[in-house]
Formats: C-alpha cells, sequence, structure tokens
C-alpha cells in the first residue's frame, strides 16, 4: 500500500480572473485525519473539488492513489461531502441509501450499517425534506461512507451539530483512519483542529502552516490552534 492517497504539486486554480490556490504542494497521507482549516472564503471547498476532479481551471498535477484526480477508476475509492446536502428531499434516508448502494454497486446490507454510524437509525424512513439541517447533512454523509472508501473528502461535516454527535463523529473519522483510509476534514472551527493527526491551515489559498497540532502550536509559541494561526498570519503581514 502506498504512504500517500494524495500527492499535489504546483497547484493553482483560476476562477473567471480571480487565481483561487497559488501554487499548492501538498500530500496526503493514509491512515490519518488531515484537517484543512481557516477561514470562510479561503479556498478550502476550492481545493477539495480538486481533489475530487470536479474543479475546473486547475493547473498543475494532482494524483490520487496514483490516478490524475477525476479519473474513472476511483469514482468507488472516494467518499465526498460537500457543505451543501447531497440527498434528494423527496425521498426517505433509507431510500435514498439503497438508491445510491445501486449505484455504487454495494450490497444492502451497507445501508443499515451507515445510518447508524451517522446516528440517525431512529429517522431512517423520515423524508430528507422534513428533517433538520443538521440531519439532512448526516444523510449526505451516510452516503460517502457507503462501500467503505479509501479517500473520505469531508467538507465541514460538523457544522451545525451537537457536540455529543461532533465528538461521535469525529472518533468514526479516526477509526477510519485506523482502518487504513486518507480521511481529509476541512473546518473554519479552530477548536476542531485538536482532533487532526495533521493540520494544513490555509489563508487567501496558500498554506501558512503544515504540521501536528503540537508542532504548530509549538512553532507559533501559542497555546491553541487559533492564537498560533493569528501569529502565523500576523508574522508574514
Amino acid at each position: 500500500m502506498m504512504n500517500n492517497a494524495v500527492e499535489v504539486h504546483g497547484l493553482d486554480v483560476v476562477r473567471g480572473a480571480k487565481e483561487v490556490l497559488h501554487g499548492l504542494d501538498f500530500t496526503i497521507p493514509v491512515g490519518q485525519v488531515t484537517g484543512l482549516l481557516g477561514p470562510s472564503g479561503c479556498g478550502k471547498s476550492t481545493l477539495m473539488r480538486v481533489l475530487v476532479g470536479v474543479q475546473a481551471g486547475v493547473k498543475g498535477e494532482v494524483t490520487v492513489f496514483g490516478a490524475r484526480a477525476g479519473s474513472r477508476a476511483l469514482r468507488d475509492r472516494i467518499g465526498y461531502v460537500t457543505q451543501a446536502a447531497s440527498v434528494y428531499d423527496d425521498l426517505s434516508v433509507r431510500e435514498n441509501l439503497r438508491f445510491f448502494a445501486k449505484v455504487l454497486g454495494v450490497g444492502a446490507d451497507h445501508v443499515d450499517r451507515v445510518i447508524e454510524s451517522v446516528d440517525l437509525g431512529s429517522h431512517a424512513d423520515a423524508v430528507v425534506g422534513n428533517l433538520s439541517g443538521g440531519q439532512r447533512s448526516r444523510a449526505s454523509l451516510a452516503v460517502a461512507l457507503l462501500g467503505t472508501p479509501d479517500l473520505l473528502v469531508l467538507d465541514e461535516p460538523t457544522v451545525g451539530l451537537d457536540p455529543v454527535l461532533r465528538e461521535d463523529l469525529w472518533a468514526m473519522f479516526h477509526r477510519l483512519a485506523d482502518d487504513g483510509a486518507a480521511v481529509l476534514v476541512s473546518s473554519h472551527v479552530m477548536d476542531e483542529a485538536e482532533r487532526c493527526d495533521r493540520l494544513l491551515l490555509m489563508r487567501d489559498g496558500v498554506f501558512i502552516a503544515d504540521g501536528t497540532p503540537d508542532e504548530i502550536r509549538a512553532k507559533a509559541g501559542a497555546d491553541d490552534i487559533e492564537q498560533a494561526f493569528l501569529t502565523i498570519v500576523r508574522g508574514a503581514a
């Protein structure tokens, strides 16, 4: 098994007349939870779209498990959760998952497993359009978990969730990583940084820090990641 799920060299993304990502070089290893943290609008979602092969205006080399990002061979190896719910509002949670299980070619036994993993057992037969925003987001996450993907790309998956469920989901992300998956989780909430094995701190389309939470705090001489982020930004100004 290769050590890196993702390898990126010289990545630029231009949208319209604006360059959104600027000369990024990085890897995402298997067996770890990598956090992509930064303020809203800094380019996190654009970067995630690049990795799953749905972003236009990409320059540079982006490979996932040795294949070009977006290649057909990667379709059943990547689970992707966008900020907007990606399920059908007029179907129940279970009906959505049965549909996507057939699309992905995975067994029906995966449906009950992922419903329980995102704590939607009591809402499995509820129509998605009648669920809360947090429940709809969890239904989207359940779809991404079908088939046990090798790379999970999760764009702000814990927004709007209560602290107990957030803790449960982070525990699940680490279990998936421990089983050999690569997990990339974006957030603009700095306290979630402590839950990651490794952090990529982003601002204005570039990385301003890359390392473990302890390494980044120590480098900045800060007590927490939010203070470290501010210290690094001010030092670069």
